[in-house]
Formats: structure tokens, C-alpha cells, sequence
């Protein structure tokens, strides 16, 4: 198993975290990434977190909580190095700082195309929930 190494975010990470999004195939052309790192940055950096294996940046989650519902984006491990239980090292982390926030619930969207997420999703105790899943851009 991978010796990972979890820690905040921090400003000298942007350009690796954006590279690995891109490998990650994470991105999408009405997100911009840097914007959201900016975002995030400034409302809750505590919950943005880094995966360092080998002084490589390998591994992402942002997390969210509004005090009703924790939301997970941005979970990404480098290609290489997946399957080997960083995802679910840094998921584990994720729900171990919710649950210290108190947050009762987890929610997250993959898309519907993206089947091997949604398998690593389910087994790690996610299920699809009885909802729809609604959006519209502000910016």
C-alpha cells in the first residue's frame, strides 16, 4: 500500500492540482479550475486537500458543508496510481472531517457516463439516491 501523505492545500499546489484534474478528465469547459481553487481558497481552505506519495502530488478532494449536507468535488488520483487505495484513503478523510463538523449526510455527482466512478462510489458505501439531480450557471 501507498504511504500517502494527506495535507491542506496550498497556493505552490495550483499548477499540479490543475494538471491532475486534466488527467483525471475532470474538467469541463464552463469549469474553470483555477477559479474554483480561488473560491474555495477563500471560503473554507480548511477543506481542500492534497495527496502527496513520493514528494508528488497524486491524489485531490474538495470538499464542501453548509452545515446541512457535506458535498464532495474534485476527488481525483493520478491515473497511475490508481487502485491502489488513495481514493478511498482520501474519501476516508473527507467523511472523518465531516462527521468532526458534524454533518449528518454526504452527496456527490458523477456523471452518468463516468460507470467506474460510480462502481468505486458504491463500493465504498454510496448509493444512488431517489432524487434528481437539478442545476443552472450563475457565471
Amino acid at each position: 500500500m501507498i504511504d500517502l501523505h494527506i495535507r491542506p492545500y496550498q497556493a505552490s499546489d495550483q499548477a499540479a492540482v490543475v494538471t491532475l484534474w486534466e488527467r483525471c478528465d475532470l474538467l469541463r469547459p464552463w469549469n474553470d479550475p483555477k477559479r474554483d481553487i480561488a473560491i474555495k481558497t477563500g471560503h473554507s481552505p480548511e477543506l481542500l486537500w492534497v495527496g502527496i506519495w513520493q514528494g508528488q502530488l497524486v491524489a485531490t478532494v474538495m470538499v464542501g458543508f453548509e452545515g446541512h449536507r457535506g458535498w464532495i468535488n474534485y476527488l481525483a488520483v493520478e491515473p497511475a496510481v490508481q487502485r491502489q487505495g488513495l481514493g478511498r484513503r482520501m474519501m476516508r478523510e473527507a467523511e472523518d472531517r465531516l462527521r468532526a463538523l458534524g454533518c449528518p449526510k454526504i452527496n456527490l455527482q458523477v456523471r452518468t457516463t463516468n460507470q467506474g466512478v460510480v462502481a468505486f462510489y458504491e463500493a465504498i458505501g454510496f448509493r444512488a439516491d431517489d432524487v434528481v439531480s437539478l442545476g443552472k450557471r450563475l457565471s
